[in-house]
């Protein structure tokens, strides 16, 4: 894992100084080590910059940027099975220096070119300069676990594991997208393949990008599909057979997570995925995994005694971290640092604080992200096959009169239900469902704060609604249901936007290498082709993989209702961060932004203050945005 950036240059105004400069803002991603290279040529200049976090070949054999023949590369990621590569490609006559993934990545495109991705099972993103046919090869791996941003414009491309290294260019120019702005509200984050600048884009997953730099243009090619999977037909087997298929699948890709030179854990919480991983890999091991878990009891975040009776029964070297609402809201400030596009996942905290209690034992976490949207796991899929179709059969006078009086209710009025776990935010959410309950808009209600016509009251300008993965229509009619379209569509949105940028920023902020067993893409290409009864049967959320941690861990222990890391931004908007909101969001900032609608704004804080707790998302937006603002621009 590490920190990759680097120019193309047509313009030949680069320097060596401006590519360290870009390299270093990437410092907390590779503190082992790192590596310029600019290349020169009659018509443009290459650079390539790379920060190192040593987990493989920890030798400078395994130095980056590397050379071999006419290729140097830059490499951000994993290749779990390289050892096997390697082994074909010495069987073809490559000969190699070091032990290193990165030295495989080299030979496997300079033998079979693009090709090679189909190879790779692992997280990556890299760049490949061919100073012989004078291109430059771009790749993401097929789930998006890393990073990679672009930016292309008056003969200037740029790349980077993050934005911040932009920064750093001179030519670089930050013109804020208002089109990603609008986005960010509705969604808490920028979605792929949009980005918060201006002719600046992210690498889609499972994309890659050649740059011909004797034309000076590029092409964008997709070579993994998820759709590919979901489209394909259902298995006609036994819900044993599933079992027996899924848990070897499971293992193989666990067991990869595991391949490193230096400590690895597990982030341990408590839940069905977490317990996955950590009992398949302790199962047949005699050395004790280090896992990690955090508790903040005093916000009632605190998944610790679960996970702590659950690394007891399996064995594991336990640690967990109790940290207060204090540590907590101190970390606020650096996000937008770290997060240096729009972010407003609050779970950030205190993945970040989980991140930082991991690194002081070991380099290298495994974190259970994609169980959720591979398995089946998320309370929405549960409303969409409870509720969908009763919603549907009430007549849509009906449904919009209801939504119209939810209006006048606030959901902090509502006895009993007020205090539940995420119900302010539900109960705003309800509101557009009720409005058109079928499964498409279901997903788009469940998955924006902000509606269309909210986005138009509170942006001063009007906007193009941005063309998403939300709105995909690649299920084919014969394969859909309403769960696969909506697993389909959070594994390339929710997932990608939301997870993985939370958990990468987190665990890289502390130089810690952060790996995902769930998303290896064997697994999603073999749970996708399982019947929709293996994955949610007689309202039983991750069904088949339940059945399989039941086999190492009592149901007894495991069966209680899904936390998730909510913070409460509510209570703490209304105390602790009070004043920063008046801070960042009052009508001065506003206006002089020239962004925002003051008095969407204005009436927005004052309900929310006057007891209208369902506003607490839409609000948290909104700050998260300006201290973004105030950090970047």
């Amino acid at each position: 894992m590490c920190g990759i950036t680097g120019i193309i240059d047509f313009n030949k105004q680069s320097s060596i100084e401006i590519l360290e400069n870009m390299t270093s803002t990437l410092n907390h991603r590779g503190p082992d080590g790192f590596g310029n290279e600019l290349i020169s040529e009659a018509n443009f200049q290459v650079g390539l910059g790379h920060r190192r976090l040593s987990i493989i070949d920890l030798t400078e054999n395994g130095k980056q940027p590397m050379q071999y023949n006419q290729f140097s590369i830059t490499f951000n990621g994993e290749i779990y099975n390289y050892k096997e590569i390697t082994k074909e490609l010495e069987q073809l006559g490559h000969i190699f220096n070091s032990s290193s993934d990165t030295e495989m990545i080299l030979h496997a495109y300079a033998q079979w070119g693009s090709k090679c991705l189909e190879k790779l099972i692992g997280m990556f993103a890299f760049v490949i300069y061919d100073k012989e046919k004078q291109e430059v090869f771009c790749a993401r791996d097929r789930v998006g676990v890393k990073p990679f941003f672009y930016y292309w414009n008056e003969g200037l491309f740029l790349f980077g594991s993050e934005l911040k290294a932009f920064h750093q260019h001179p030519s670089f120019q930050k013109e804020i997208n208002l089109d990603a702005v609008a986005a960010f509200m509705q969604y808490g984050n920028v979605p792929t393949n949009h980005c918060i600048f201006q002719n600046c884009s992210k690498l889609k997953p499972g994309h890659y990008l050649l740059f011909d730099l004797k034309t000076k243009k590029y092409n964008l090619q997709r070579y993994w599909n998820v759709y590919d999977a979901y489209n394909s037909p259902k298995q006609n087997i036994s819900m044993e057979e599933a079992k027996a298929g899924t848990e070897t699948i499971l293992q193989s890709a666990f067991e990869y997570r595991m391949v490193s030179d230096v400590p690895v854990g597990v982030f341990l919480s408590g839940g069905y995925d977490s317990a996955c991983v950590t009992a398949l890999l302790q199962k047949d091991r005699t050395d004790k995994l280090k896992t990690f878990t955090i508790g903040v009891p005093d916000i009632g975040l605190n998944e610790a005694p679960y996970a702590k009776d659950v690394a007891k029964h399996l064995g594991t070297d336990h640690h967990e971290y109790t940290c207060t609402h204090k540590e907590a809201i101190d970390l606020i400030d650096d996000l937008p640092y770290y997060y240096d596009e729009p972010f407003a996942d609050s779970s950030a905290i205190p993945t970040t604080l989980v991140s930082k209690m991991a690194k002081e034992k070991v380099t290298v976490v495994l974190s259970a992200d994609g169980g959720d949207e591979i398995f089946a796991g998320y309370n929405r899929y549960d409303y969409l096959i409870r509720y969908g179709n009763k919603l549907n059969k009430i007549p849509g006078f009906a449904r919009k009169s209801l939504a119209g009086l939810m209006n006048g209710v606030p959901s902090n009025s509502i006895p009993m239900l007020k205090n539940k776990y995420n119900f302010h935010n539900r109960y705003e959410k309800l509101k557009g469902i009720l409005k058109d309950p079928s499964p498409e808009k279901i997903m788009l209600s469940l998955s924006q704060q902000y509606t269309d016509e909210q986005i138009e009251a509170v942006l001063k300008d009007s906007v193009n609604v941005l063309d998403t993965a939300y709105i995909s229509n690649e299920l084919k009619k014969d394969t859909f249901s309403p769960l696969a379209y909506m697993m389909a569509i959070d594994y390339q949105t929710y997932l990608v936007d939301d997870i993985m940028q939370k958990v990468d920023r987190a665990t890289m902020s502390v130089s810690l290498e952060g790996r995902e067993p769930f998303l290896d893409h064997r697994i999603i290409e073999w749970a996708a082709t399982l019947p929709d009864n293996f994955k949610y049967h007689n309202g039983v959320k991750k069904h088949i993989l339940k059945e399989i941690v039941h086999q190492y861990i009592p149901k007894e222990m495991m069966d209680r209702p899904k936390m998730g890391f909510a913070i409460p931004i509510a209570k703490w908007m209304n105390e602790e961060l009070k004043e920063r909101i008046d801070s960042f969001i009052n009508e001065k900032n506003i206006t002089e932004q020239g962004i925002f609608n003051w008095q969407y704004i204005s009436k927005l804080k004052t309900d929310f203050y006057n007891g209208k707790k369902e506003y607490e998302t839409k609000l948290w937006y909104v700050l998260m945005f300006q201290m973004w603002y105030a950090k970047w621009m």
